[in-house]
């Protein structure tokens, strides 16, 4: 299935692509990513290269450029059937020709061609995008340069997805064949001091540009091998402040116009009343949806290929999940591969009979479900009645990738009206266009886990925004000086979370002499309250930026406008389509509709006989594609199909070959009605045995497993418990003090089954509590005192 050889020239000679440099200048929330391409033609005769790659699913693509020899040309955008036909018009009379579109079925994923390159000669492509950063968990900004591109699972019955028609093989490649380098450095500088600067990979050492540290430079350290996406996590200091930065626009440009005049983004950290925020609600219908794929089989930490896999981890996860859920919601847990089965048939009430059946369904699940398939389960998921006062909440875990993203979006957003989404990508190579759009059209929010990350921790807190009471009714209104008119480019905010931020562009038209500055209102209902945020900001533009929230705010306007057009069925209500392609070339931003042409004028010579194809190796999980050779002037053709093996085994092997623990070439899957995984050894990780143990109720009972997670012995347990205490009070108090005394650090993780826990106590109105906490103490060895209880 997998075809090394192609990867060679026809005389075993390297590939066209030599090397890629990265350069990434970060500023605040957004990043402008330049990426330069290196080509070499060792053949004897003019080839095309096809390199066909993944971008963050929210990178907008701004410019692209070739050098061949001395000679530099600068690609245009155009409409991109028009785009095509000038592209394979250039091959055909031997002119150098660069195409560079997006896949129609997911915004993430491009295609590169060079075309009609010599014999012997050289081609430098670069290649331009701005994204905004990704606020994680822990409040780092998150840049990812993805290196791993997974084949994309198709569902049966479908067509095969396409760049631009035709047809090829999907091919992964491991890394130890690729031949080209990667270099890469990043520049980050804030009004605020930047704190720290992470990596998934080895960095060298930060350098601090001035001694505010508002300005910094790092690089990876030499020998990075490309083999997994590359992260990059910025800190900032007082990161919760609420800004506004106005660029102003292109002095070429046309006043009025998108490109012409300033461009605003707000950064918006919502700040809720205290009484609002008081108590989560204790309600509500929560439906878990399980990518049980055979990919979910590979170890978390993939470059390492051992550890804890992906499935072990959901495991745990289900549990912490299913523990800290409020007493009185509704919950069921759906497991999806190449077809989705439910644990319940329908949601049930949060009992302690569902919650014990439930974790026994759970002990069972495995990676053996083939493929993934995620819009069936969904279209089943949104068909289900809402229940009454209980607002759905959706968690959504996959480390896949499919060819229909904008399928899957298009119905997450014509739902979003009954249910939140809150979406998990596990693993290198997730689709970053599939988990943050699932989360941004579904009123949610979306998180990454890869290599060491530990899933729980993450899930926990979009469990605890999940909890948060919903934010209704939410509006901006605007105050600017007379003569200065606001035109929002962003789509209307529908979720606010305490703590998050949310990123508003809009377009300045128009000047006033009288004041230089402006206001922004955020206003909303919470809990029943209606509340409001104010930001002070200066209209003064701010240095030259590069238009980096120009083309921002195009992009968004585009994807906007695009969601839009599909919603009509294409039909072009309006004129949509046409106002896609005038803003998109207006502001040099790739769309579905458009696509970068650059054609060298030099005096080429027509090709005689057939133009050879040469596809470019990405490390591992890449996405390759093949075709034989095409006559000149023959469409240019990519159209993806996904691996399968015959006889029961998993559809979407691509996924795994060459993935450390994974040995694909000799392991089968079956579906989950065939054979029922057992149930895995009780957990070691003395924390979740402990909370393996809690009722739903959120108390717990003296046992000799509660024991042994103590450390002592049930009569140890047993003798010390004050005499006028209950046994499950006492057993409750023990869990408390035990988690507060060894397991701080995890905080993030209990602290909604402690507050479950707490509730139950105060509930049971029970007497002597100070005597129960230093006893408890006094067993364990703790110091734990009885306000940070919460009692």
């Amino acid at each position: 299935m997998v075809n090394c050889c192609g990867l060679l020239s026809a005389k075993k000679e390297p590939v066209p692509l030599k090397g890629i440099g990265v350069e990434v200048d970060v500023k605040d929330h957004v990043a402008t990513v330049t990426s330069t391409l290196q080509y070499e033609n060792k053949e004897e005769s003019p080839i095309e290269a096809v390199f066909v790659f993944p971008l963050p699913g929210d990178a907008a693509i701004c410019h692209f450029s070739a050098k061949i020899g001395q000679a530099e040309v600068v690609a245009k955008v155009q409409e991109k059937q028009k785009a095509r036909e000038e592209y394979d018009d250039a091959l055909s009379s031997g002119q150098q020709a660069f195409l560079l579109e997006e896949s129609e079925q997911s915004p993430d994923i491009f295609s590169l061609s060079v075309g009609s390159l010599p014999p012997g000669e050289s081609a430098s492509i670069r290649l331009q995008y701005v994204t905004e950063l990704a606020v994680q968990a822990d409040e780092g900004l998150r840049f990812c340069l993805p290196a791993v591109l997974n084949p994309r699972y198709q569902p049966q019955g479908s067509e095969g997805g396409s760049v631009s028609g035709g047809s090829a093989q999907v091919t992964s490649v491991p890394a130890c064949l690729v031949s080209y380098s990667l270099t890469f450095s990043a520049r980050v500088s804030a009004p605020r001091p930047i704190a720290k600067v992470e990596s998934n990979c080895s960095l060298d050492p930060i350098q601090y540009l001035n001694a505010e540290q508002t300005q910094a430079t790092v690089s990876l350290a030499a020998g990075h091998k490309f083999d997994r996406d590359v992260e990059i996590f910025v800190y900032y200091k007082d990161s919760h402040q609420p800004a506004a930065t106005v660029e102003a626009g292109q002095s070429s440009a046309k006043p009025g116009s998108l490109m012409g005049d300033p461009v605003v983004m707000l950064s918006l950290y919502p700040e809720f009343p205290k009484a609002a925020m008081s108590s989560h609600i204790s309600c509500g219908e929560f439906i878990f949806l399980m990518d049980r794929s055979g990919s979910m089989g590979c170890a978390m930490d993939s470059s390492r290929g051992q550890g804890q896999t992906r499935i072990d981890s959901a495991r745990d996860t289900l549990l912490l999940l299913l523990k800290s859920l409020p007493v009185g919601c509704y919950f069921n847990i759906y497991g999806f591969g190449s077809n989705y089965n439910h644990i319940f048939p329908k949601s049930v009430e949060y009992s302690q009979k569902s919650i014990d059946d439930a974790l026994k369904e759970v002990e069972k699940m495995d990676a053996d479900m083939g493929g993934t398939e995620i819009l069936q389960p969904l279209k089943h998921i949104f068909s289900q009645p809402g229940l009454p006062s209980q607002p759905r909440q959706l968690f959504i875990f996959t480390d896949g990738e499919v060819q229909n993203t904008k399928n899957v979006l298009d119905l997450v957003k014509r739902n979003s009206g009954s249910h939140r989404c809150f979406s998990f990508g596990i693993g290198e190579g997730a689709s970053s266009a599939l988990i943050t759009g699932m989360a941004k059209e579904g009123g949610g929010h979306s998180q990454f886990i890869t290599g060491t990350d530990r899933m729980q921790p993450k899930v926990m807190q979009s469990l605890g925004f999940s909890l948060q009471p919903a934010v209704v009714d939410i509006s901006v209104t605007w105050d600017l000086p007379k003569g200065v008119s606001v035109t929002t480019l962003s789509p209307p905010i529908t979720t606010l979370f305490q703590g998050q931020r949310s990123l508003v562009y809009a377009q300045l038209t128009g000047e006033s002499s009288a004041s230089t500055e402006g206001c922004v209102t955020v206003k909303y209902s919470l809990a029943g309250q209606p509340s409001m945020n104010q930001l002070h900001f200066s209209l003064k533009p701010t240095e030259d930026t590069g238009l980096t929230l120009h083309r921002l705010g195009a992009w968004t306007l585009i994807r906007s406008l695009e969601m839009e057009e599909r919603e009509h069925g294409g039909q072009n209500n309006g004129g949509v389509k046409e106002k896609i392609m005038e803003v998109s070339i207006q502001s040099g931003v790739s769309s579905a509709f458009t696509a970068f042409i650059a054609v060298s004028k030099s005096n080429g010579e027509a090709v005689q006989g057939p133009l050879l194809r040469r596809n470019i190796p990405a490390p591992r999980m890449y996405r390759m594609f093949f075709s034989p050779p095409r006559p000149p002037g023959a469409m240019l053709g990519l159209k993806s199909s996904m691996h399968s093996l015959e006889n029961g085994t998993c559809s979407d092997i691509g996924n795994l070959y060459m993935m450390g623990s994974c040995d694909m070439r000799s392991r089968k899957f079956s579906s989950s009605s065939d054979q029922s995984r057992k149930p895995t050894q009780q957990h070691k990780d003395p924390m979740l045995q402990l909370i393996s143990l809690q009722k739903a109720s959120g108390s717990w009972i003296i046992g000799p497993t509660l024991a042994t997670v103590l450390g002592k012995t049930t009569e140890e347990v047993t003798n010390t418990k004050p005499a006028s205490v209950d046994q499950e009070v006492w057993a409750t108090f023990l869990a408390l003090i035990w988690l507060h005394g060894f397991k701080m650090e995890a905080e993030v993780e209990w602290k909604l089954l402690v507050m479950k826990a707490v509730s139950w106590l105060q509930a049971q109105k029970a007497p002597c509590l100070t005597e129960c906490v230093e006893a408890a103490n006094a067993l364990l060895g703790c110091e734990v005192q009885k306000d940070v209880l919460g009692l």
